[in-house]
């Protein structure tokens, strides 16, 4: 396999890494609402201008509120809407969902059992383009009840999301879960 472009994603103290298309792509970067860390050397200039750059992160900010609405709903294909028909999802408890029909029944089972009724708040995002069609977006979320204005502990968690354009529609191709745990201090 033939590596085009390397780029390094780090949240905290975690390296993640995306395999694309035969490109492998890792990025760099304090995590941080909104902001594109400084470019590598070496790196791609970033594709397209700043209307196209505005008009793709008010697509992901829409399939975030689509997400969102879906959560608060306890609606597993509402959730699942925003993913492309392939996609994948691995859970904060580490199941791995295969297509948009499996996330749509693993989420609605998991509202039906698992998951209170709770809205959720982003926290903080990083987003970071690969190309003109791929993105990855990290963000930091937790899970609000009814009347609440903050974050309560166990509640948080940093979620990786790959997200892709085709036919000119940002949909996520894949979406990976991660609770924030403190580790104990020796």
């Amino acid at each position: 396999m033939r590596y085009r472009s390397i780029t390094m994603l780090t949240v905290g103290t975690v390296t993640a890494a995306a395999l694309l298309g035969g490109t492998a792509a890792l990025a760099a970067g304090a995590v941080s609402p909104r902001a594109t860390p400084p470019r590598p050397p070496n790196a791609a200039p970033h594709p397209g201008n700043d209307r196209d750059r505005d008009q793709d992160r008010a697509a992901f900010d829409e399939l975030l509120r689509r997400q969102e609405r879906g959560w608060a709903d306890k609606n597993g294909a509402e959730f699942a809407s925003t993913f492309t028909n392939d996609a994948d999802l691995v859970t904060f408890n580490g199941d791995y969902l295969r297509t948009k029909k499996a996330v749509a029944q693993g989420m609605q089972f998991y509202f039906d059992h698992y998951i209170d009724d709770t809205t959720l708040r982003t926290l903080d995002e990083h987003v970071r383009f690969i190309d003109r069609r791929t993105a990855v977006v990290v963000r930091t979320t937790c899970q609000l009840r009814k009347g609440e204005s903050e974050c309560r502990a166990g509640s948080k968690s940093v979620n990786t999301n790959l997200m892709t354009k085709r036919n000119g529609t940002w949909l996520q191709q894949s979406f990976q879960n991660t609770r924030k745990a403190e580790l104990p201090h020796s």
